[in-house]
């Protein structure tokens, strides 16, 4: 027996959304069903970034720091960030190094007497702003324009500028999964989440569709466990290092 050699199996947004549907014992039928079903995908993406770290999104980014500033623009989709470091004399051989610095709060970050003290930064601040648009109604408002998420490091730094950068903030930022696109789309996940998604979508339809509403428990459940099977998966496997703490009694 010949054994087929080709490891691709996909499915594009039109065959993801047939599935769910005929789990829902229903059938994709018109446009609008399709639309809606772009829409739920959409909407279940977003309740994928509240669920966890999602490993394919993380990105390595980097930021200039300029002397004098302490707040920077992150990328548009960004979710999180989940590791960050100050590199010092970046690009100079034997001289580069990567330096910790430590994420605060807004309440620690609000009780800094000096913010615009300058020196090398030792803590960020991640404010997440939400990365919509925002419209001004009156000569009050600010004009037109993005809440981009943003980092605001203390101290401020002491020197570089954005083309000559003494210091550079080197981050991993988990970034939003890339919206379901037009029928012919493969989604921006890994194969081994295409059980979970799907499951995921016939359970949002199936909260939609009369007739599927005696299907709902079914499906839910469906869906929790292959979102749980996928998501134990989708993990970081290096060896975990735990390091003990030496105590003194006095």
């Amino acid at each position: 027996m010949t054994v087929v050699a080709n490891a691709t199996f996909n499915l594009d947004l039109s065959e993801m959304v047939e599935e769910a549907f005929e789990r829902c014992g229903s059938e994709l039928r018109s446009g609008y069903d399709l639309r809606t079903a772009r829409r739920s995908l959409n909407l279940l993406f977003a309740d994928w970034a509240n669920r966890g770290i999602n490993l394919w999104t993380i990105e390595q980014g980097q930021i200039p720091l300029v002397q004098g500033t302490n707040t920077y623009d992150l990328p548009l989709d960004t979710v999180d960030l989940i590791e960050h470091v100050i590199r010092t004399n970046p690009g100079v051989q034997n001289t580069q190094a990567d330096l910790t610095i430590s994420r605060i709060s807004v309440s620690t970050y609000a009780t800094i007497p000096n913010k615009l003290q300058q020196a090398r930064p030792i803590q960020v601040w991640v404010n997440r702003q939400s990365g919509a648009t925002y419209a001004g109604t009156s000569s009050s408002t600010p004009p037109a324009g993005v809440n981009y998420p943003k980092i605001v490091v203390w101290p401020t730094p002491d020197q570089g500028t954005a083309q000559d950068p003494y210091y550079t903030f080197v981050y991993w930022r988990l970034r939003r999964i890339h919206d379901a696109g037009n029928g012919i789309s493969t989604m921006d996940i890994p194969f081994r989440f295409l059980t979970c998604l799907v499951a995921g979508l016939a359970y949002y339809l199936s909260v939609k569709l009369p007739e599927a509403k005696d299907r709902i428990g079914l499906l839910k459940a469906q869906y929790d466990e292959a979102w749980e099977l996928a998501a134990t998966e989708d993990r970081d496997k290096s060896p975990d290092r735990f390091v003990p703490r030496r105590m003194y009694i006095t």
